[in-house]
């Protein structure tokens, strides 16, 4: 049985230590106002420690990182140097320059990386892969991921780094590999420089295109991911009931002399087994703890991800500028 820690007690620190004592593995928390570790700690029947002592704990074998994104390389690196295995909420850094010094602050202890892409382990997305390799769409042409809610709007961090890394990760999956072209735009409506909505154009190598809609000030939910190809398309929304979130759509366009003709399918629900994707995504950071076990969102993968940030926020056109912040009148 595995010890696990976890830094970070705020909103997804609950739910990540949920989940942990459910799976009997939460050894410890801590948090930088030890006040919120000892709510956490009431609540979950564990110690509350300080971040240190939690460092320093050798019967703890992994720590679960879920502070607030500028944090992530200083703590990760620490947690790495403490000789410990981390799992690290995305998104791992906020530059690729500290992604790369996790990475190889983790080869010099050999100590895992586990990135929160959550939805590499949803029983949903697995099948979906499945699916695709399995040939049920053909030829794979373009990915539309649409991510938007009205969320939880943050000043640290853009919806690019919030958000993306979620569709990022999936995509680059179904892929396999990095975009080849990057087209980004996007504005900051809610707080000026931290864009809160955006809309990516990616290309790769072969002629597969992806998009991807990611907004925080959405009057409606929609986390759908769809999947195309030559011989059909895959739904993934995960806003629906589990019999619905996968959805097989077998469309046909031919060509007809000057046009087409579209012969439309009726949709076909694919099976997939209930599960709890963020149980199951601990469950792979245990089992990488003790058996080392590879996951699909290692250091490697994060790197990938991360890469494409950094190309997305340096093409990033911030539509929501004025004039008047691009040229601020002298008051001198």
């Amino acid at each position: 049985m595995a010890n696990i820690g976890l830094i970070g007690c705020g909103m997804w620190g609950r739910n990540l230590a949920r989940n942990l004592a459910q799976l009997g593995v939460l050894a410890g928390v801590a948090d930088r106002v030890h006040a919120s570790a000892e709510e956490f700690a009431t609540q979950f029947d564990v110690s509350a420690k300080t971040i240190d002592a939690l460092l320093g704990d050798e019967d703890i074998d992994g720590i679960v990182l879920a502070t607030s994104a500028p944090s992530h390389v200083d703590l990760a690196t620490r947690i790495l140097d403490s000789g410990k295995h981390v799992y690290v909420e995305k998104p791992l850094a906020l530059d690729l320059i500290g992604a790369q010094k996790i990475a190889v602050t983790s080869e010099k202890n050999s100590r895992r990386v586990m990135v929160g892409h959550l939805i590499r382990y949803h029983a949903a997305f697995i099948e979906l892969q499945a699916q695709v390799r399995a040939g049920a769409i053909g030829t794979l042409r373009h990915i539309q991921a649409n991510r938007l809610a009205m969320g939880r709007i943050r000043n640290t961090e853009s919806v690019l780094f919030d958000l993306c890394p979620h569709d990022l990760s999936l995509i680059q999956a179904l892929t396999g590999s990095e975009p080849t072209k990057v087209s980004c735009a996007g504005a900051s409506h809610v707080s000026p420089g931290i864009v809160d909505t955006l809309a990516t154009m990616l290309g790769f190598a072969g002629g597969v295109s992806a998009s991807l809609q990611t907004c925080w000030i959405s009057p409606y939910k929609e986390h759908r991911l769809t999947v195309s190809g030559t011989a059909g398309s895959i739904v993934f929304d995960d806003t629906k009931a589990w019999p619905e979130k996968l959805v097989l759509f077998q469309d046909h366009i031919r060509p007809d002399n000057e046009s087409f003709i579209i012969e439309r399918a009726s949709p076909v629900a694919l099976p997939v087994a209930e599960g709890e994707p963020l149980k199951d995504e601990m469950r792979a950071f245990i089992d990488s703890c003790l058996s080392g076990k590879p996951v699909p969102s290692n250091i490697d993968e994060a790197l990938a991800v991360q890469r494409t940030l950094e190309t997305m926020q340096a093409a990033l056109l911030d539509m929501g500028k004025t004039e008047a912040s691009k040229n601020p009148s002298r008051t001198d």
